[in-house]
This record gives structure tokens, sequence and C-alpha cells, in this order.
């Protein structure tokens, strides 16, 4: 808002400025769902509900609620994410962005497009991170959104945790020869993985013939081995595979790792049902913070993350809370944008987040949630592909991969040390004769 806004005593800038913003937005939402600017018919409800004065920056957004024949219902919401400091001591120029944005003005309104005057029956949707679709459906009633503000408010935290997981429960040796099953495989490719930008390796273990396991020994075994080799922290996993029960998914909390993950929900899993019934989770809930280990929250649908907030609310799960959204597996939440800002617009303040994708998926939904200020994991338990037919020599050039991204968007890939402290991990790191089960 310049001087040229100021309307009103105080360099008050008047409503209308902020309508006029909304009609702006109105007339490219139009154009984008029928190629044509349409007629602005009225407003049903308008509330002004901050001050606005020069020097202020506003940034305005609309909604499509409802597609008529001819109308479109549309919600505007008006936020201050700038403001001008007017401090005597200061230059008259000084400003500062606003962590938290104000809402200064919503409206709700109605505009119409005749039917001649409508040239195409689809929707073209702006995107800050990637390519709009050439072509998209508008899947009545749903409603049409422009990119939340969040995204362009506030730049993202520089610092990124990145994970590996290098062994999980599906993968076979069949698929590629690059799958660590030994204990001394496993540690030389986490120890490759740290030299690549990890700070986490999520692990899961085999027995001798490439079959998953949960048992303590051998956990304790990689557990060990990995210790010899390297500093990461090793997220040991509760989930194990598919039909085992709780009591043998619980048994690698006997190796006390620095981090375990904690499934927050049942669901098909592939065309299996993986059991994430709502007392086992209580139960691994307990035996992780019995175990001095921090949950990683395993979220594969919206509910999930609800259930993980309930433990929280109850007092069951205790801080810090770290989610990682996996996304893509056939059964669960879809790999796309939208499903992770959502995700991302549930969690508390203060939690930390990150991504991780199945195949194909796991590049574009981990390199978006970098630029969105989220953490990513990467590796064989994932995708086990670098390219399109090219098989990944391990994790490694995967995590390699991925850190070189980060740092292109400008995050900072942290050492195992700075991501304790941002996952509130504390102590020292567990020495390789204490991580041997007994």
């Amino acid at each position: 808002m310049g001087s040229h806004d100021a309307h009103y005593a105080g360099e008050l800038v008047d409503g209308a400025r902020i309508l006029g913003l909304f009609g702006d937005v109105a007339t490219e939402l139009l154009i984008r769902l029928d190629g044509d600017e349409g007629l602005f018919r009225a407003y049903e409800a308008i509330e002004f509900l901050a001050p606005v004065k020069a020097g202020d920056y506003i940034e305005a957004t609309g909604v499509i609620s409802k597609v008529g024949t001819t109308s479109r219902t549309m919600a505007f919401e008006a936020r201050k994410v700038v403001q001008n400091l007017r401090d005597a001591s200061l230059a008259a120029s000084a400003a500062d962005a606003l962590a938290d944005p104000v809402v200064v003005c919503r409206a709700l309104g109605t505009c119409v497009v005749p039917r001649e005057l409508q040239r195409r029956p689809r929707l073209v949707l702006p995107s800050l991170s990637a390519a709009p679709p050439d072509l998209a459906q508008l899947p009545e009633p749903r409603p049409i959104i422009t990119p939340p503000p969040r995204v362009i408010v506030t730049p993202p935290s520089g610092e990124l945790i990145l994970t590996a997981a290098i062994v999980g429960a599906e993968i076979t040796r069949e698929q590629t020869p690059w799958l660590p099953i030994t204990a001394k495989e496993i540690a030389e490719e986490a120890a490759r993985c740290r030299d690549a930008g990890v700070a986490v390796i999520h692990l899961h273990v085999r027995t001798p013939d490439g079959a998953p396991s949960q048992d303590a020994g051998l956990f304790g075994e990689a557990v060990a081995a990995i210790r010899e080799k390297t500093d990461v922290i090793v997220q040991a996993s509760t989930g194990g595979a598919v039909g085992m029960s709780g009591e043998e998914r619980a048994q690698v909390l006997q190796c006390r790792p620095e981090m375990a993950t904690l499934n927050c929900g049942t669901l098909n899993f592939g065309n299996d049902v993986f059991q994430n019934p709502r007392p086992l989770i209580r139960d691994l809930c307990q035996r992780i913070h019995a175990a001095g280990s921090v949950p990683e929250l395993e979220c594969y649908e919206v509910g999930h993350v609800d259930e993980a907030l309930r433990l929280h609310a109850e007092g069951v799960l205790k801080g810090p809370l770290h989610f990682q959204f996996v996304l893509g597996v056939p059964g669960g939440i879809g790999a796309r944008e939208d499903v992770v800002r959502f995700l991302v617009s549930q969690i508390p303040p203060g939690a930390t987040w990150g991504v991780a994708a199945v195949g194909r998926h796991q590049r574009p939904m981990t390199e978006l949630a970098m630029r969105l200020g989220g953490h990513a994991r990467v590796g064989l338990e994932d995708n086990i592909y670098l390219e399109k037919g090219v098989l990944a020599e391990g994790s490694a050039p995967l995590v390699a991969r991925a850190a070189a991204y980060a740092r292109s968007v400008g995050r900072e890939v942290v050492d195992p040390a700075r991501a304790r402290q941002l996952l509130g991990i504390s102590g020292a790191t567990v020495g390789a004769g204490d991580a041997r089960a007994q």
C-alpha cells in the first residue's frame, strides 16, 4: 500500500482498496476456470478485521467454493504480511515481515460468466513449485483453491535433516543386488550415506536368507556395526513387516535406539492390511518412551495425524513431535502437493515434519518437502531407482542427489549432532557395546 492509497487520518487505507484486490483475484480465477474475465455480481458478506496503513504489504487469495451454470461463488481473504515500523528512531522505510500474517479482511461474493462466454470446461491451476497441468478436470463440488499464502510469506527453515531408509522389509535381492542384508553390509551402507549427507538411518534388519526380522539380536548386531563406522542417528522401525505381532515388532526397543518409529493407524497396504489398532499404538508409544527413544510419527493417512495429536493431548505421547508423512503407498494417501500442504497445516507449531514417498514419487515429493521447509527421507526401502530403469547402487546415490537439490534451494544439510538438537534427542551417542541386545 503506497502513500497514495492512504485515504483517512493516521494514513489509513480505504477498505475499497482491499475489495479492489479481491476483484482482481476473482478475475484471475474466472480466467483459469472459464477463459473469460466474467462479471462480479455482488458481495454477500464483507468483514474488515484489522487496519491497513500506507507501507503495509497485503496478500489477497480467493477460493471458488461453488460452481453453478453461470455463477461462481467465491471466498476471499486478505492478509497483512509486511508492516512498516513507524519508529522515529529508524528510517521511514524500515519494515518487518510478519511471522504470523494478520487477516485484515474476509468476504464472500458471486461472479457470473454467461454460458456463451465459457470457453472451456477446464481448470488451469497455479503453482509456485511445479509447472501447472495443461488440463485438469473440475471435480464438482470440490473447491478450487489458489496456492495457500503460507508458502509465499515466510521462507522455509534453512536446516534440513536427511534420512536414509537403507533396508526396509519388502525389497529383495532379486529386485536389486545393492540391498544390504548383513550387519557389515548395513554398516558400510550407513557410512556411505553419512558421507553423502545423511543424519538419520531408518533401520530394518533381515535374516541371513533375506527375510524381514525384528529380532533384537540382529538389530543389536546391526546397530553395533553402524556405531563402529559412523555417528548417524539410528532410527529403529517398530513397524516391522505386515503380519508381525506387536510383541515381535517391539523387540527392537531392547536395543534402546535413539529414535523409533510409531505407526499411527491401520491401513490397506497394497493387497494386505497393516494392522495398527489403537491399543497397540498406545502400547508401542509407551514402550518407545520407556526405552528412552524419540518417536517418529509415521502417518500414511490424515486420520493418523489426528491419532498422534490425540495421543499427545492425552499425555501418552510426549514431545518433541516429529511427523513423517508417508505418501503413495497403495491404500494410503496419495503423493500430491495438495496432500503435503494439508498435512503440514494440521500439525501444531513447533512440531517438525518430513516426507517419505514410494517409487517414482520419492524424488518429487521429497524435493517438495525441502522447498516447503520440511525434512526428507530417501533410500532403497522406498525406491530402488535413480532414474527410470536405472537401479541406484545402494541408498547413498539417492542421498547425494537429495543433498545436492537441498543446497540448490538454499537448505543446509545438517550433520547428526545438529539433527539430534533439532529432534530433541538428548544424551551421548550409544556406544557399540551398549547397542547389543542383552
